[in-house]
């Protein structure tokens, strides 16, 4: 017998509180004006998404990196990206940057940040960090709140 899962929102947090939703879209746009490229925010959201768990999230930038053209190869090899020769090092960089800033109770090393300079201006890493922070609260609040059905995001509608 098979489990269905419970597709049900709980609360409707942007239409209760339109300016926290008006907020986070602030602040997940500080990373558009740092001029950083949308295939590599894309990447980043996809990866965090992943280590939150938030299936929503998930469904919303692999849909959006396909439609920006990124390879159905990258993103199924993500979760290893260490391990794989398909990421640049201005990406690595970044995908170590995000999977530190996420789980940030473990610090973030001097190293992984000189690592990070040797790939991006301080502008673009404060756009990225601002990017990462954002990913990490729409998860929250989508996780929490269950405020979106994974699967139900349409690129088309988005914009």
């Amino acid at each position: 017998m098979t489990e269905t899962v419970d597709e049900s929102i709980r609360l409707d947090w942007s239409t209760l509180l339109p300016e926290a939703r008006d907020a986070m879209v602030q602040l997940e746009s500080v990373a558009h004006h740092a001029r950083l490229p949308r295939e590599l925010l894309e990447l980043v959201k996809i990866r965090v998404s992943q280590i939150n768990g938030c299936a929503y999230c998930l469904d919303m930038h692999t849909k959006e990196a396909r439609n920006l053209g990124e390879r159905e190869q990258r993103i199924y090899a993500l979760p290893a990206w260490r391990e794989t020769p398909f990421y640049t090092l201005r990406e690595r960089a970044a995908l170590d940057w995000a999977e530190a800033v996420t789980k940030v109770s473990g610090g973030v090393s001097d190293a992984l940040f000189q690592a990070l300079e040797a790939q991006f201006s301080a502008r673009e890493i404060a756009g990225l960090t601002a990017a990462i922070i954002a990913i990490n609260s729409w998860n929250r609040w989508a996780i929490s709140l269950k405020a979106e059905r994974p699967g139900s995001y349409r690129p088309d509608l988005a914009r």
